[in-house]
């Protein structure tokens, strides 16, 4: 029963960060990073009534996704590299959240096209400005942005970004306001709506909650310790 009293207490806490942030209840989407979790994991949250999950690894993902019921949505949160867009896009996720270059953006987008569909995504943010991390700064986005919403094929549904480590949750909160300024301005120039925030992690989603995450990214308080140091989603 571990999980499931994880998910309802989880569940709580974001109810709780929604009403004090006064934002109507429902807002936010709980997405279980279930990497390196086996499936007979994944299912106990299933049985719970949790039907969104996120895998870092695209193989990873690809060896769980048949196993588990069809109603599931998944999401990829990690890196993804272009020689790897197609195999991705012909998996069928929900939302591709790290897509943290302009190249990145050109490549799904054309091998969108190639395949008929088209690709939800996340544009990757590294708000902190960290030379070690993926994504886009905020200057480089806001100057590549017009190019960006010019690529068919593909939604952009909103940013996503991982802030640096912090001890205390409160650490994270102005990386946290930076994206949602960022996703404010960029609205602003249009035409696209960028309705998904995604942020927060075990550690710290009731502050992002508090600043605007639509999603947040939460494993390890939901399955327990993994077997390596080093991560908190």
């Amino acid at each position: 029963m571990y999980i499931q009293d994880q998910l309802q207490e989880i569940k709580a806490h974001i109810a709780a960060a929604e009403k004090r942030a006064g934002r109507p209840e429902g807002s936010v989407k709980l997405l279980a990073v279930s990497k390196t979790f086996p499936v007979e994991d994944i299912m106990q949250a299933y049985a719970d009534g949790q039907r969104l999950f996120g895998e870092n690894r695209l193989q990873e993902a690809m060896s769980k996704m048949p196993e588990m019921p069809a109603d599931c949505e998944w999401h990829l949160i990690g890196p993804l590299q272009r020689n790897k867009v197609r195999k991705a896009l012909e998996q069928g996720f929900g939302l591709l959240q790290a897509v943290d270059s302009l190249r990145l953006a050109e490549t799904i987008s054309r091998i969108a096209g190639e395949l008929g569909c088209t690709a939800r995504i996340l544009l990757e943010v590294n708000v902190d400005g960290e030379e070690s991390k993926h994504g886009f700064t905020v200057s480089s986005l806001q100057e590549l942005w017009p190019q960006l919403m010019e690529l068919p094929n593909l939604e952009i549904q909103g940013l996503m970004c991982i802030p640096a480590p912090a001890v205390d949750p409160e650490g994270a909160r102005p990386a946290f306001r930076t994206l949602r300024m960022l996703a404010e301005e960029l609205r602003a120039r249009g035409p696209l709506p960028l309705p998904e925030l995604s942020m927060g992690m075990s550690h710290d989603y009731a502050v992002a909650v508090e600043e605007g995450a639509t999603i947040v990214r939460v494993g390890s308080a939901i399955f327990g310790k993994r077997d390596y140091g080093g991560s908190s989603l």
